[in-house]
């Protein structure tokens, strides 16, 4: 079922218990920082739905008071077998919370928890208008318009018809940079990674998920706007950054950040939205795609950087391993 009949369905079940109220967004790891669009598109766009983003495993045992008849709750695991976040997906249905589950794979145990099912594209050559970061903001996007209303809903839809080719066209364009950057970087034992907004979540991913888990590089991902409120004091003419300029709302903020970094540090990587055709969406909404384009260039530099450190990408010390 598509993501708009599936909401519609919800919408018209909870008509009379007074509607949808909350949408909580419930993963780990990778699938944690896809969902960060969504939840940012519903704090700025809402004005009475409320979202709430939360790790698997904090919500299990840490379940908001709100989440009840009004809820919906959206989880996400690649591979659908993700235990907390299975747990998390049984704890809505056990309060009778509709399940709207996330996943690559069909067949699996969140599947079982789960009222409705969403499958979504992966990997190479894949549709980016149909990964898993589009279609959890889709669910965001079709909630508020169903109940609120969302005006640029039409510039939305145009948004996510031209993201695809936005994406592969930036991909071509980074791939010399990719390979400078993989040669210059290959030694370093710490990259920070910047971000504002929406595309936050690209950011935290990339620290975490990459650096950190795929290549075992130190990292961490710094907010933009928290930059010049503590993390600042780390910067140096040798110590590495990437940092995301946004389109949209929050472009001031990487701005103000680069050009401290552009005076007291020689080694930053910019990726620039603008530069790389993020443009050609509409300014209404274009602040919740800057995710989709930086969570899928970053993969030419995750490639290039595996080669020259000849550490792939699949190599784990612990992750399913060892017991943990």
């Amino acid at each position: 079922m598509e993501i708009k009949k599936i909401i519609e369905e919800i919408v018209a079940n909870k008509q009379e218990a007074g509607g949808i109220k909350q949408v909580y967004y419930v993963a780990c790891g990778g699938s944690y920082g896809a969902f960060y669009p969504a939840k940012t598109f519903l704090e700025k766009e809402a004005r009475e739905v409320k979202v709430g983003l939360y790790t698997s495993n904090e919500f299990v045992h840490n379940t908001p008071r709100a989440f009840g008849e009004n809820s919906v709750l959206v989880v996400a695991s690649h591979k659908g077998n993700t235990p907390e976040t299975v747990k998390a997906a049984e704890l809505g249905k056990t309060a009778g919370v509709p399940v709207i589950a996330l996943t690559w794979v069909e067949d699996s145990p969140i599947t079982e928890q789960a009222d409705y099912v969403v499958k979504y594209t992966f990997g190479d050559g894949k549709d980016i208008a149909r990964e898993k970061t589009m279609k959890a903001l889709m669910t965001a996007v079709e909630v508020l318009n169903q109940t609120e209303g969302y005006e640029h809903y039409e510039k939305f839809l145009d948004g996510v018809g031209k993201i695809d080719r936005i994406v592969k066209n930036a991909c071509k364009h980074v791939e010399k940079r990719a390979l400078a950057f993989a040669k210059n970087h290959k030694d370093d034992s710490v990259i920070y990674t910047m971000a504002s907004g929406a595309g936050y979540g690209a950011a935290y991913m990339q620290s975490i998920c990459i650096f950190m888990e795929m290549q075992w590089i130190n990292s961490s991902s710094i907010h933009s706007g928290e930059y010049f409120h503590g993390p600042f004091e780390i910067t140096d003419a040798e110590i590495p950054f990437v940092i995301q300029v946004s389109e949209g709302s929050t472009r001031a903020l990487d701005e103000r950040a680069l050009k401290f970094l552009n005076r007291y540090t020689q080694r930053v990587e910019v990726l620039d939205a603008k530069d790389l055709g993020l443009s050609t969406i509409d300014s209404s909404v274009v602040d919740y795609f800057n995710h989709s384009l930086f969570n899928n260039v970053y993969p030419v530099y995750n490639q290039a950087l595996a080669v020259e450190r000849a550490h792939p990408l699949t190599t784990r010390r612990y992750m399913w391993k060892v017991e943990y």
